[in-house]
């Protein structure tokens, strides 16, 4: 809940919030589904900062978990000065000490409770330690989890609308009529949901090079029958085969399955008026070892990088490499993705076994996503919009840049950097956005290469379009409303200056200063919409695409909008929050709401408009692409958990987070490789 100023009274801002709690259990039951449902895979940092109480001392004792640990308590040793015992066992400990004979003496880690300022570790076995109910979880979710989160919260509008109203604001006092608190500020709150203007913008037409033009409607359309408006050539291209476990493919190379999936996609690459020359290469990689023995998967990676460089030579490059998983791992497919954009400079496009031999009658259309990834990868034009849409950004020669960053999230080492990214259109058709990628301090959201990345961004408009652009566009994705004036303060200088650092030779000489706006974009707000009448709404209940707000919930002083440019596929949509903090092109709220409606069905890599405008959906695309990169810090292991803590005993938490940092960084390198860094490889 929050409260607003809007123009001439306050509004109060209430919404459904979901959160994942723990489950009341045993704490050595919850490692053991864990390790059940991950393979074998030990829960190293899931519970960090879990707080559990102990059973086995005749009361109540709660303390936080400082980590889970590698050894059982058979294995784990200590001196203990009760027993006078300089390496006893924890098993032994508590045999002796508590007459406890533990059920999973040899099979299960201790756990170490010792707290934050502790000089030696407080070992207790897991199945003496109860998880308490109540409890939110702040760790990463797995994939799976997500998942089951994303489908337990996605409730219809009138599902949320029933459970505010008659939920909400009666637990938050805000229905009482005698409320001592409200009454002696004399304040007064409406018991129902606030009715606000709104209006539907049209939406554009979308051309390919062949065949009828699409017809779109409610946000989306088919290409079942048209072709790329500009197909990319594929010369050369690998199939890359990884065997994780056990393959479905036991008739190697000639494996009927295997060929199929390959000659199925070439065929659909075709029809999309891609060229591929010729077949492709198929690799298969020996059997990779079980996750429970190589459960960082170094050792894989190390065998398919060897799969690869054996059968590709660096002066004969693939236009890309197909690798097909068997399953989703979380360190194998970010690990094929550095390989390939920094080592080897290659494409790679990945697809599921599962998925695409699943259902063969969703083959096709599973085909035709991957398509339009590749085709955009190697360059081409998947569509474009009619002219008369595009006439807003072809008034002067103009660029478009998207802005992000990525920090780390609470499973990452502290110190691990943060990533920003700048992405800038080329030409007049606002497809190609290449992408500038840099670290930066952790968990700083302002960008401290921005002069210098804007000034890539520029420098390559110029060699693609002959020309500098007369204007630049940033649309700034990730601050909050609270960081409007950090972002004047501290990034448009920088802005500023990155034109001042254009090289001459790009600018004849003179002084260049194309006009700029900034627009913040906005998806973490909490204001939704409810259609008042259902001739408004969508089959789901929500708000139909198109849909704009610029009055009832919008700032008093700022020029802002709330914009749902996408179709809610399912639970209840949230449009994007656009704010236009600085501009000098003076544009008006018509031209720049109905310009970046229009803009969101420019997505490459969709047949649909989107709720991002396009420039700040590929930086956040290629800022989680960064994350790949550094995904031992990012995901980090309990390895490199412990060698922080042990630093962090010896020298100062900065020292320790420092030394982090500056071994994400060489680990980092010189970034993209140099073949692939003018493409839209993170795609």
């Amino acid at each position: 809940m929050s409260a607003r100023p809007v123009y001439k009274q306050l509004m109060v801002n209430v919404g459904v919030c979901m959160t994942p709690f723990y489950e009341r259990d045993n704490l050595a039951d919850v490692i053991i589904k864990f390790r059940t449902l991950s393979h074998g895979a030990v829960p190293q940092r899931f519970a960090q900062k879990l707080k559990v109480t102990m059973t086995y001392l005749g009361y109540k004792s709660t303390k936080q978990l400082r980590k889970i640990t590698d050894r059982p308590a058979r294995r784990t040793f200590f001196p203990c000065d009760e027993f006078k015992n300089n390496n006893m066992s924890v098993e032994d400990y508590f045999k002796k000490k508590y007459k406890i004979t533990l059920k999973h003496p040899d099979d299960l880690p201790v756990v170490d409770l010792a707290g934050p300022n502790a000089k030696h570790p407080v070992y207790v076995p897991a199945e003496l330690c109860e998880i308490q109910s109540g409890v939110p979880f702040r760790g990463k979710l797995s994939e799976n989890e997500a998942q089951q989160m994303i489908r337990y919260a996605c409730n219809p509008p009138v599902v949320n609308a029933q459970t505010i109203v008659g939920r909400g604001l009666p637990i938050l006092g805000l229905t009482q009529t005698n409320n001592p608190i409200l009454d002696n500020f004399g304040v007064e709150i409406e018991p129902h949901m606030a009715v606000v203007p709104a209006r539907e913008l049209p939406w554009p037409k979308v051309s390919y090079a062949a065949g009828r033009p699409p017809n779109v409607k409610d946000g989306s359309w088919n290409i079942l029958d048209v072709k790329f408006h500009t197909g990319a050539v594929v010369k050369t291209w690998c199939v890359l085969v990884v065997v994780d476990g056990r393959s479905v493919f036991n008739g190697g190379h000639q494996d009927p399955a295997l060929i199929g999936i390959w000659r199925g996609f070439q065929g659909k690459c075709r029809k999309s008026g891609m060229t591929v020359e010729t077949d492709p290469q198929v690799l298969i990689t020996p059997t990779l070892a079980l996750l429970a023995k190589d459960p960082l998967r170094r050792n894989a990676l190390g065998l398919i990088r060897k799969t690869i460089t054996d059968n590709v030579k660096p002066n004969a490059k693939p236009s890309f490499i197909l690798v097909i998983l068997s399953g989703r791992d979380n360190f194998i497919y970010p690990g094929i993705k550095r390989m390939c954009d920094v080592e080897l400079g290659i494409h790679t496009l990945h697809m599921l076994t599962m998925k695409v031999l699943k259902d063969e009658r969703k083959q096709d259309q599973y085909f035709s996503n991957v398509a339009l990834k590749l085709n955009i990868k190697l360059g081409g034009v998947n569509h474009l919009l009619d002219p008369e849409s595009m006439k807003w950004l072809k008034q002067k020669r103009t660029m478009v840049v998207g802005v992000d960053v990525t920090h780390p999230s609470p499973g990452s080492l502290a110190g691990t950097p943060s990533i920003a990214a700048v992405v800038g259109s080329v030409d007049e058709r606002f497809v190609q956005f290449p992408v500038s990628l840099r670290c930066q301090k952790s968990k700083q959201e302002m960008v401290d290469g921005l002069s210098a990345m804007i000034t890539e961004r520029l420098v390559r408009y110029k060699e693609v379009s002959k020309a500098l652009p007369d204007r630049v566009f940033v649309y700034r994705d990730g601050v909050s409303e609270g960081q409007y004036d950090a972002v004047l303060k501290d990034e448009l200088p920088r802005i500023l200056d990155a034109f001042k650092r254009v090289p001459p030779s790009a600018t004849q000489g003179k002084p260049y200063h194309p006009t700029l706006t900034i627009i913040v974009c906005g998806k973490r707000h909490h204001a939704k919409l409810f259609p008042d009448k259902s001739e408004f709404a969508d089959r789901n209940g929500n708000t139909r695409p198109g849909t704009v707000v610029d009055k009832g919930i919008t700032s008093v002083f700022d020029f802002d909008f709330y914009l749902q440019a996408h179709a809610g596929l399912q639970g209840h949509v949230k449009g994007t929050h656009y704010t236009v903090i600085y501009d000098e092109n003076h544009l008006g709220a018509d031209e720049v709401q109905q310009g970046i409606h229009t803009s969101s069905y420019l997505y490459a890599r969709a047949t649909k408009a989107v709720s991002l405008v396009p420039a700040a959906y590929y930086a956040d695309l290629a800022c989680e692409r960064g994350r790949y990169y550094l995904n031992d810090f990012f995901s980090a292991d309990d390895k490199s958990s412990t060698i922080v803590s042990k630093k962090g005993s010896k020298a100062s938490k900065e020292e320790a987070e420092q030394k982090v940092y500056d071994d994400a960084v060489k680990w980092w390198g010189a970034g993209v490789h140099q073949q692939l860094k003018h493409s839209m490889f993170y795609i």
